[in-house]
């Protein structure tokens, strides 16, 4: 009998100048699947004197860190791992004492990279990990440097490393611990003098979309979460928890909800030189990205993920390991987009409907891979836990919402962030009647339909000799319209 082969692991290592970050993941079924993720806070920058030499002290805690990392690094293939060191790094007139050790602990090389191929390995983690077309700012606040970057696809075109981050910020702008708005000010004002250079360079450029990649914009998130608000950055927000954080004298003293204790000490830092960003850039709204550095330098080594659309290749893989079928995810796709193509022009106005409404027809039967009574809860479970690259969190959240109501009981959908409340409803009436109108799995079976809609009124026609020769479809139908106009949803059927 034939052993299985386990598909390979791969590890990358970030060196920060706050945190070192392990990553290891193996690469399964066309995705990345996260098997370990080890984070401990260093504080390499905060070692760094007045010459750029690193204590002892600081280093002492690097080592201590990476013989943690290198227990992890025996199992897995010299090829399959990339370990690289970052801003503090770069700058510390001392790093061959601390590389020399570092190397033999690790028992593997470690590249100190340049600003530039930090940036661009940032973007490469972004682009195989977040959704979206268009041009897109990528931002990225670490411990000593935040890099910016535009880019389309997965070609980045303009890439800055700037010497600035959370952790040089606190010492140089928050170093009495005091979160006065004199403080506040000199770091955004500090931030903003950092970023003239670029300034006109990147608004030449232009971007369409604006993503976040760090732990700052990550903790940001999760306090807007944790508060009630959506996923969405916005300058007013920035501003809002700017005041939350004054209202504490001290940096010790800060507790915003939402905000770990770990993070509370870079916080304001980073989110003086956000709101700098913001303000210089006139950036409207960011969102958080699905990767950063450690994803780029994984899929620099995976050869067979180098493809343009994440969302499909996220989707095939989703298919793939769920045993999905694939033929029939693409018919309820292709009546939903049938049904959509006839409504009223800009009846659903928002491009990333279209895209959900998709991802939901094709993915809406995960559930019964674990059982078929409560298919729609688990759908709703698995896709809302799911890594799934290219969909923010807010819109994993829709999707699954989608699927727990894609037969049988409908109830309206419950408050969320990734479409407008209307287009999200629309969305799950189309999914609806396409998964009813494709139940017989078998597109030449399908009934010539028009369709048509009048604001939230939906009229579907179809033939009455084929719902005569097609019964339990036309009880369904009849149901289904009951089902939607009963919650003020109307919908008719008619025989011609």
């Amino acid at each position: 009998m034939s052993q299985a082969v386990s598909s390979p692991l791969y590890a990358a290592i970030d060196l920060g100048s706050n945190s070192f970050h392990m990553l290891v993941v193996r690469h399964i079924d066309g995705s990345v699947q996260t098997m370990a993720k080890i984070k401990r806070k260093v504080r390499l920058a905060a070692g760094l004197d007045e010459n750029n030499a690193l204590s002892l002290e600081a280093m002492q805690r690097g080592w201590d860190c990476l013989s943690l990392f290198a227990e992890r690094l025996q199992d897995i293939e010299k090829e399959n791992i990339r370990i690289v060191g970052t801003a503090t790094l770069r700058t510390a007139t001392n790093v061959d004492v601390f590389l020399e050790k570092a190397n033999q602990i690790l028992g593997h090389k470690i590249e100190v990279i340049c600003g530039e191929e930090e940036a661009a390995t940032i973007y490469k983690g972004v682009a195989h990990t977040s959704g979206g077309s268009g041009r897109r700012l990528v931002v990225d606040i670490g411990g000593a440097s935040t890099e910016l970057i535009i880019g389309e696809g997965f070609e980045a075109k303009a890439l800055t490393s700037l010497k600035m981050g959370c952790v040089t910020w606190l010492e140089s702008h928050f170093k009495d611990r005091q979160l006065t708005a004199s403080n506040f000010n000199n770091a955004i004002q500090a931030a903003k003098e950092t970023l003239q250079p670029i300034l006109q360079q990147y608004t030449q450029i232009g971007w369409d979309v604006c993503v976040g990649a760090s732990g700052t914009v990550q903790a940001l998130q999760e306090i807007m979460l944790a508060q009630g608000m959506d996923e969405v950055i916005t300058h007013s927000k920035l501003k809002r928890l700017q005041k939350q954080a004054m209202m504490a004298d001290h940096l010790e003293e800060l507790e915003i909800e939402g905000l770990t204790l770990e993070r509370a000490l870079v916080f304001p830092s980073g989110l003086s030189i956000l709101i700098a960003i913001f303000e210089l850039l006139e950036i409207d709204s960011m969102t958080l990205a699905g990767g950063a550095l450690r994803e780029g330098l994984v899929y620099e080594m995976v050869d067979e993920l180098k493809q343009d659309d994440i969302r499909a290749r996220t989707i095939s893989s989703v298919q793939s390991r769920y045993q999905l079928d694939i033929a029939y995810g693409q018919q309820v796709a292709d009546m939903a987009a049938k049904l959509l193509a006839e409504c009223q022009p800009d009846w659903i106005a928002e491009a990333q409907a279209t895209v959900l409404l998709e991802t939901a027809a094709k993915l809406h039967e995960i559930g019964l891979t674990i059982d078929f009574k409560r298919g729609g809860e688990h759908s709703a479970y698995l896709l809302q836990q799911l890594d799934l690259p290219g969909y923010t969190r807010a819109q994993k959240h829709l999707l699954g919402e989608l699927a727990r109501r894609y037969r049988e009981q409908l109830t309206s959908l419950p408050e969320q962030h990734a479409l407008s409340g209307t287009s999200a409803k629309r969305v799950l009436r189309l999914l609806r009647l396409a998964v009813l109108l494709t139940h017989r799995r078998n597109p030449e079976l399908e009934p010539n339909i028009t369709f048509g809609s009048s604001d939230d009124k939906l009229t579907l026609t179809i033939k009455a000799e084929w719902l005569k020769a097609n019964p339990l479809t036309a009880a369904e139908l009849e149901i289904e319209a009951n089902r939607q106009s009963d919650i003020g949803w109307p919908l008719s059927i008619v025989e011609y």
